[in-house]
């Protein structure tokens, strides 16, 4: 595999932006933390993700077995009462238009293979991150309420996210966000695993989504947003 570039080629005034766009997120995210409801827990191996199928691994996947130190299995979830659209209406929206549910300016889905206006198994995707990376992935289940993207070389991250949606009763929608990641390298180790930087840009970034999920929806969020972590040691992990 070709080692992950420091740096994209993109122009210096995209990133300029993002990175003001960041400065907004994360003030935010601040201003967010009143109604983030948040736990941490020990995991184990039962919280590893579904494994990639097998026609969908190729040079460039970059799995959970290709990542540095522990693994962390988070989820975010929001509900959504007095909504107008059902789950199926939400998940469809965002599977043509991912940057419909992110904050605008800080993070952009460009798709880079597949069909616009609609997303299918194997299709790919830039997301464009306010930092000197961008992170390619790869779709590798697509339902009516659901879709999950794998990781691919280049990422700054190893392993997979899945974004779905459910109808809990009539006006009432439950939107999820769950993370399995550990980082991508031995420098991201040190942001994201030890220092704890990488994983609380992910908390903004994702708290921040589950909020435009409800906007989307045309209801009002009903509660706090709720946030598992599960860390899992690297010890559990070998071999898998």
């Amino acid at each position: 595999m070709s080692p992950r570039p420091l740096f994209t080629r993109r122009p210096p005034l995209g990133r300029l932006r993002r990175g003001w766009g960041a400065l907004i997120m994360g003030a935010r995210h601040l201003r967010s933390l009143p109604i983030l409801e948040r736990h941490q827990e020990l995991g184990d191996g039962t919280d590893l993700p579904a494994p990639w199928p097998m026609a969908l691994v190729d040079e460039r996947t970059k799995t959970i077995a290709q990542g540095h130190g522990p693994l962390f299995h988070r989820t975010f979830t929001v509900r959504a009462v007095d909504v107008r659209h059902s789950a199926a209406d939400v998940v469809d929206t965002l599977s043509r238009d991912l940057d419909r549910g992110a904050p605008p300016h800080v993070v952009t889905f460009a798709r880079e293979r597949g069909e616009p206006g609609r997303m299918l198994v194997g299709d790919e995707y830039r997301v464009y991150m306010p930092a000197p990376w961008d992170g390619p992935v790869r779709v590798l289940a697509r339902t009516e309420r659901s879709f999950r993207f794998g990781t691919l070389d280049g990422h700054l991250e190893a392993g997979e996210i899945e974004f779905r949606a459910a109808d809990v009763s009539d006006g009432v929608v439950d939107f999820t966000i769950e993370v399995w990641s550990r980082a991508g390298d031995r420098a991201a180790e040190l942001l994201y695993g030890r220092l704890g930087v990488g994983r609380e840009v992910q908390a903004g970034l994702w708290v921040q989504f589950c909020l435009g999920a409800v906007r989307l929806l045309e209801g009002r969020r009903e509660g706090h947003v709720r946030e598992i972590t599960r860390r899992v040691p690297a010890r559990e992990l070998d071999g898998r």
